[in-house]
């Protein structure tokens, strides 16, 4: 625990994070001041919030009462090349993110999960498992409850699955999860990070920059990009793998997930049991079940709770099923090797909702499966034109105003036995809060039918 009282805080961001931030702040005795560069309208909400709080705060811009503070805590939606944080850094000012500030208020241990793709499914899984399992756990972060809204609740004996963006990882300090994960690493961001891949990697290396030997680290087995973060040479070293037999760790072989530790070996569960299908979910299912089998869990909960697990809202979600149509809401990927493992979810033709704000995307992956898949594309948001460009001589694609015309207009075109695919590979802060604000606005369109 942090000795805070009487500190000066100033926190950027009024949303889901900073909000939790300053009420965190205010908790512990500390004087939190909001800063949110947004107009009082869009954060309407956020607002009244605060204004409950009696937290003090501005909106539509940032003035120079941010920089009257002892440190600065960061919301993942501020650039780290943002004005106000480059003035910050200038003036000397220490700036935090979110989830480093929470981390000092948890008596709990901290599974921290990050990656490119897989993050939430597999942090809601943990949480499930871990609580099926008997051991009280909060699934919080990038998801759900900001860290610091559940922090001080967390006693000793319990934790915290939490996810954990690059965004969250950037100017953290003192962040020691007791289990640092990372799933996968692929291109993703890349206009957060000056459009190289090696500061994305870097961002994502910080999970476990403070871990000693009483910490594990978890890594995919199977992703080349996740062995340039074993760095911490401390930390106990978990994998898991889809492909190979591991010697510390998970994988699975001939439909079967077993759990390996230093030259033992025991079958925990099938890949049948799990109620999530595909490849890449039973990648996430492994990465919990390392976890697990780590703390001693047993073999029938774990089991158990795979199959009681339904899976996570706004990935790869099943909305509905109207004149023969089945409507899915994927607002979750936010980049293109989502939209991969989604298009590989579905044998039906496709119509395909894509865009959004672009991070620097590179179509050329998805393009056979395009080819193989998609019936029509409805392009969307500030990158329509884009995905207009790319792929308007390969299928059928239509730009499209908002959510709305895209699934009145499948209503109309799409032939029973197809599927409407909401799966931008964009982010949707070009016309939204966040994705999950994009797929509530998908499923309302769809439901409204």
């Amino acid at each position: 625990m942090m000795e805070i009282t009487g500190k000066k805080i100033s926190i950027i961001g009024a949303v889901r994070s900073g909000l939790g931030a300053a009420k965190l702040a205010k908790k512990v005795g500390a004087i939190p001041f909001v800063s949110d560069s947004g107009s009082k309208e869009k954060l309407e909400v956020w607002i009244s919030k605060l204004e409950a709080e009696g937290i003090d705060y501005e909106c539509g811009s940032h003035s120079d009462k941010v920089f009257d503070c002892d440190f600065i805590v960061t919301s993942p939606g501020v650039a780290t090349d943002s004005e106000i944080l480059s003035e910050a850094r200038r003036r000397k000012i220490k700036i935090i993110t979110e989830v480093e500030f929470a981390s000092w208020f948890c008596k709990g241990k901290v599974i921290s999960i990050t990656g490119t793709n897989g993050k939430t499914t597999t942090t809601f899984l943990m949480a499930h498992t871990l609580n099926e399992c008997g051991i009280k756990t909060y699934p919080a972060g990038n998801i759900g409850y900001a860290f610091s809204e559940i922090s001080l609740d967390v006693k000793e004996d319990e934790f915290v699955a939490l996810e954990t963006s690059s965004f969250q990882l950037d100017f953290m300090d003192r962040f020691k999860p007791f289990v640092s994960a990372i799933l996968n690493i692929t291109p993703d961001h890349l206009d957060r990070y000056e459009n190289s891949f090696d500061k994305y990697i870097a961002s994502k290396i910080k999970i476990t920059g403070n871990q000693d030997e009483n910490d594990f680290f978890l890594f995919n087995a199977d992703d080349e990009n996740t062995f340039s973060t074993m760095k911490n040479s401390k930390v106990q070293k978990l994998s898991f793998s889809v492909k190979k037999e591991v010697p510390v760790g998970a994988y699975s072989k001939n439909g079967k997930m077993f759990f390996s530790w230093f030259g033992s070996t025991e079958e925990v569960a099938s890949v049948n049991d799990l109620f999530i299908k595909g490849e890449h979910n039973v990648a996430n299912a492994l990465a919990v079940l390392a976890v697990a089998k780590t703390l001693n869990l047993p073999n029938k909960k774990i089991r158990e709770s795979f199959k009681s697990f339904k899976g996570v809202e706004h990935r790869i979600e099943f909305v509905r099923e109207l004149n023969g149509v089945e409507y899915y809401n994927d607002s979750k990927a936010t980049n293109v090797d989502s939209v991969v493992v989604a298009l590989k979810s579905f044998e039906k033709p496709i119509y395909l909702i894509l865009g959004g704000k672009d991070k620097g995307n590179n179509y050329d992956q998805i393009q056979d499966l395009v080819k193989k898949h998609v019936k029509k594309i409805y392009a969307i948001g500030a990158s329509a034109q884009k995905v207009k460009n790319y792929f308007e001589l390969i299928v059928e694609t239509e730009i499209k105003n908002t959510l709305q015309d895209c699934v009145s207009a499948a209503n109309k075109e799409a032939d029973p036995g197809t599927v409407l695919l909401l799966s931008p590979a964009c982010a949707s802060f070009d016309m939204f809060t966040d994705y999950e604000h994009r797929g509530r606005v998908f499923k309302e369109a769809v439901n409204n039918l």
